[in-house]
């Protein structure tokens, strides 16, 4: 009976790593033990802000005129306004045979809207009155007739 050894065994559990060992639950269990707990918070954790600086940023911050979006002339939004009274077309009968909301029309016809050459393009043949290019105001002209293409030969 000699030959045993009666050592005690100390099991220790091992250290947590990675995102676990960081938990609050491993932080307080160190805290009871008397262990040295170090927390580092990240700036900026847990968030979807970019806050590093680029290059347009820099240009941003030189800049020194003032930046806005052309709006619609008000030769063109009286046009518009001209041509959809003579129609006979309210803003709302207007905006639906384009295909658009009627707030798009209030703003084009105020001068608040900003230029967009396919809804120009729309209105123009919804009114008959061309909007852009050098002859503004004179009557849009039908497309011409597309020529038939040759029959095939079989």
């Amino acid at each position: 009976m000699s030959d045993n050894q009666w050592e005690p065994v100390i099991i220790k559990k091992r250290v947590p790593k990675g995102a676990s060992a960081t938990s609050d639950k491993v932080v307080n269990a160190a805290r009871r033990q008397g262990l040295e707990v170090e927390t580092v918070t990240k700036y900026g954790a847990a968030t979807n802000k970019h806050t590093g600086t680029t290059l347009n940023t820099a240009k941003l911050d030189q800049e020194s005129e003032e930046l806005k979006h052309a709006s619609l002339s008000m030769d063109v939004a009286k046009l518009i306004q001209k041509g959809r009274q003579d129609k006979g077309f309210t803003q709302k009968d207007l905006a639906t045979k384009i295909n658009e909301k009627p707030q798009v029309i209030t703003d084009y016809e105020a001068g608040r809207g900003i230029p967009n050459q396919q809804i120009l393009g729309k209105i123009e043949r919804a009114i008959g009155i061309k909007l852009r290019g050098k002859d503004k105001g004179q009557p849009l002209e039908p497309p011409a007739p597309k020529a038939a293409a040759p029959a095939k030969k079989k």
